[in-house]
């Protein structure tokens, strides 16, 4: 806190923005820009002045308070001495020009696995000068630094002052999902050794009634043994003053062991030890959850070469637009494209579901997939580090780096906690001795205990264990959850909004009716409105021109081309003008009447799909196309209202045909011919209702799915666009896995809020029996320790979900 914060240092509360020059600019001088956190009134200024006026080379100072910048020009060779006369006077200056156009380096920490040593090293390099950003990643172990160009080795150097190892990652290691998948080996023999002689200190205290100088020396040797990697990181937080696990057990043992508690010393290190390597084993089972998908991927594949024989060659390198070969029962080593032959493939590992997918000629296959039949061969679409199961797994990855609401909130508490409960500890072991004559040593030992409870390991571990085997377990089943806040929402879903084409049906509509209107020809017609179907992409457009070809209509040349969103589409055909598309566009030509409505409501009201070819001269054709709806959709709709969620469809497509489709899909409630801004209007009045999710293609929903709480893109398995841009990405056109996301982030939350009862229940049980001195410090730390690993092992049952 600054002293104006703290103090009536008399400054003004308003806007203060104090340019100061020394000197004007001279030539070849230099500035350099700096972020003082902690100045933020004239006091802290003029202490700055007082200390940087007189320094050698520098030519001015300008001050912002308001913004708590400091620019310094300057003619140095180097801003060593600046910063370093500002940290002198303990002013925490990051330089912000120098940092804005340097580099992010990302690095691999094995050692860092808890929020204890993120805080550790958060403080320490966050008042680094030169470092503008720090992005950490737990669960992987890595850290990503946004930094000056040379303050990399200065980063280094002080992750290694703290006792952490930092391996810089390159550009594709650090792309790469595999870039952290490192486990420690444990070595258990120092742990073995001060195990045994612990509990031969505890003999030989029992033995004697009491204290011997045996147990003594055995119980150094257990502390030291098994406790001397603990003393470490101890002795380092406290230098950096910084209350964590280390330092609160190694006070606590200390303690213990000068009050003359020797075995039970011991004994508490022991089991302290063991419960962390037990405890980071647990994590590690969670954190490498997503990667066993890594196994799936075989290292090599058969690949032809320029003189036309095949040969063995490894995945990672082999180029874009190879040809590779796949045998039956062989698993797909890469991305492709089908060329040559058909297989049945499952994709379990990319959609979650194992029934066997029929490939031809053209059709995708993707890495980690099983051939279960035929012999195929593929050209080579993606390299191997950018597979769509590789990036899958990077953006669970991702995803279990960022920090869901309940983690917040969790880190906020165990901020104040522990300085608390220490504080508490000292009044422990100091008030009732002096104050109220009670004997030193049993208020000492009780302020030991509170030093073990004082950590809340437990409570701050369980939320990340939770959301990242939640989020592991939504990617074995095809769920691409890109957020532990994602996850956490889903529970609250009341609305769910649906787009029609690809989503509750196939998709995939045929042309079932061609009626002529008017003195039209009917093979004119046709071939008019297959040549400007064939030029769009839209699903009804395609079920024309299919039929058309399929028909053997001829198309005609196409000129001045356009598609009419939300409408239909236009052209010149012969220099005339033609438009294809709804009624909407009718409606905008001046084309309507009540005998053309009543046909095509006729047609609509039989879920049918109606688009209508018209020119200067009238309408001249009627086609109607209907789309089948999915079995999943209807099923899916069902547990969604089993669920307690309420269902909508969004189309484009008439009222009518919107109408029969929700009706026999059992949705709620349908709105038809919708814009895109229409479909961002009703999901914004869905908002009001509750939390809303909006289900779409990606792209013509686009504007819905940004502003639905949760957007789920549909069969992404393919699309680049869908797995990095969507809150939820279904990797097939599966809506039931929608109702399997609801329900597991429903499980999440129950586990989180078990997590968190349990940690805090147990913290204030063990509050109240050191108060009334029937705790001791092993009950302690088997209380501390165990509830961590019921925490942790409660979190990891959500992957068998």
């Amino acid at each position: 806190m600054s002293e104006c914060a703290s103090t009536a240092c008399g400054c003004s509360a308003g806007p203060i923005i104090q340019p100061t020059t020394q000197a004007p600019a001279t030539t070849g001088s230099a500035q350099a820009v700096y972020r003082i956190e902690n100045m933020d009134c004239p006091t802290e200024e003029a202490l700055i002045r007082g200390k940087l006026v007189g320094l050698a080379g520098v030519v001015g100072l300008e001050f912002n308070l308001m913004q708590r910048t400091l620019a310094v020009r300057h003619e140095l060779p180097s801003l060593f001495p600046v910063e370093q006369a500002l940290t002198a006077i303990g002013m925490q200056a990051v330089r912000m020009d120098q940092a804005s156009t340097g580099q992010t380096t990302k690095l691999s920490i094995t050692k860092m696995d808890c929020p204890t040593e993120e805080t550790l090293i958060r403080n320490k390099l966050g008042t680094m000068a030169g470092v503008a950003d720090l992005d950490f990643n737990l669960m992987q172990r890595t850290l990503s630094v946004r930094h000056a160009d040379q303050v990399l080795p200065d980063v280094l150097a002080a992750l290694q002052a703290l006792g952490f190892e930092a391996q810089v990652l390159d550009t594709a290691e650090a792309a790469s999902p595999s870039a952290s998948l490192v486990t420690t080996p444990t070595n258990w023999w120092p742990l073995g050794i001060s195990f045994v002689t612990a509990s031969a200190a505890e003999a030989v205290y029992w033995l004697h009634n009491g204290n011997h100088w045996s147990a003594v020396v055995l119980a150094l040797v257990a502390v030291f043994t098994g406790g001397l990697s603990t003393y470490k990181k101890g002795w380092i937080a406290l230098k950096n003053r910084n209350l964590n696990m280390n330092a609160l057990m190694s006070i606590a043992v200390t303690g213990a062991m000068l009050i003359g508690h020797w075995p039970e010393a011991a004994m508490v290190m022991v089991l302290f030890a063991l419960a962390e390597v037990i405890e980071a084993k647990s994590l590690d089972r969670a954190r490498n959850a997503i990667r066993g998908l890594l196994d799936l991927t075989p290292e090599q594949a058969t690949v032809q070469q320029a003189d036309g024989t095949w040969r063995e060659v490894g995945a990672k390198q082999i180029a874009i637009g190879s040809r590779v070969r796949v045998k039956p029962g062989e698993r797909i080593a890469l991305d492709g494209e089908v060329l040559e032959g058909r297989s049945a493939v499952n994709q379990a590992p990319i959609t979650g579901e194992s029934l066997p997918v029929e490939k031809s000629p053209g059709d995708p296959v993707f890495a980690g997939t099983i051939n279960e039949s035929g012999s195929f061969e593929y050209r080579v679409t993606a390299v191997a580090s950018n597979s769509t199961l590789a990036r899958i797994i990077h953006a669970v990855e991702a995803a279990q780096g960022s920090r869901a609401p309940t983690q917040r909130f969790v880190d906020q508490f165990a901020r104040w906690y522990t300085p608390i409960v220490f504080g508490v500890a000292i009044a422990v072991a100091l008030l009732p001795p002096l104050f109220m004559g009670a004997a030193w040593l049993d208020w000492i030992y009780r302020a030991l205990v509170l030093l073990v409870v004082a950590c809340p390991c437990a409570l701050v571990i369980s939320t990340p264990v939770s959301i990242v085997s939640g989020l592991a377990a939504a990617a074995r089943h095809g769920i691409l959850i890109k957020g532990g806040v994602y996850l956490e929402e889903g529970r609250k879903l009341r609305w769910l909004a649906l787009d029609k084409t690809g989503t509750i049906t196939h998709g995939k509509p045929a042309q079932t009716d061609f009626v002529t209107w008017g003195n039209a020809l009917a093979a004119n017609s046709r071939s008019i409105a297959a040549s400007l179907a064939a030029r769009s992409d839209h699903p009804v457009s395609k079920a024309v021109a299919q039929a058309a070809q399929t028909d053997g209509v001829a198309l005609l040349d196409v000129a001045e081309f356009s598609a009419l969103p939300g409408r239909g589409v236009q052209g010149q055909i012969n220099g005339e003008t033609y438009h294809l598309g709804n009624q909407r566009m009718l409606e905008a030509l001046g084309q309507c009447t009540p005998e053309l409505e009543q046909r095509i409501a006729a047609l609509e009201t039989m879920g049918k799909t109606v688009v209508m070819l018209v020119s200067a001269k009238g309408v001249h054709a009627l086609f109607a196309v209907a789309d089948t709806i999915k079995e999943s959709s209807r099923s899916a709709i069902a547990e969604l209202h089993a669920l307690g969620i309420n269902t909508m469809m969004l189309t484009g497509d008439n009222p009518h045909t919107a109408q029969a489709i929700a009706a026999q899909a059992g949705i709620d409630s349908a709105q038809g011919n919708l814009l895109p801004d229409d479909k961002l209007r009703e999901v914004e009045l869905l908002a009001i209702k509750g939390k809303v999710g909006m289900v779409g293609d990606g792209i013509n929903d686009a504007p819905a799915l940004a502003r639905a709480d949760i957007g789920f893109a549909m069969g992404a398995a393919g699309t680049d666009t869908a797995i990095e841009t969507a809150d939820v990405a279904l990797m097939d056109d599966n809506l039931g896995k929608i109702p399997t996301f609801v329900r597991l982030s429903r499980a999440t939350a129950q586990v989180l809020m078990q997590n968190i009862v349990l940690a805090l229940g147990i913290k204030a049980v063990f509050l109240v029996l050191t108060f009334t001195g029937q705790a001791t410090m092993w009950m302690a730390v088997f209380a501390d320790m165990g509830a961590s690993l019921l925490v942790v092992g409660n979190g990891l049952r959500l992957l068998r979900k």
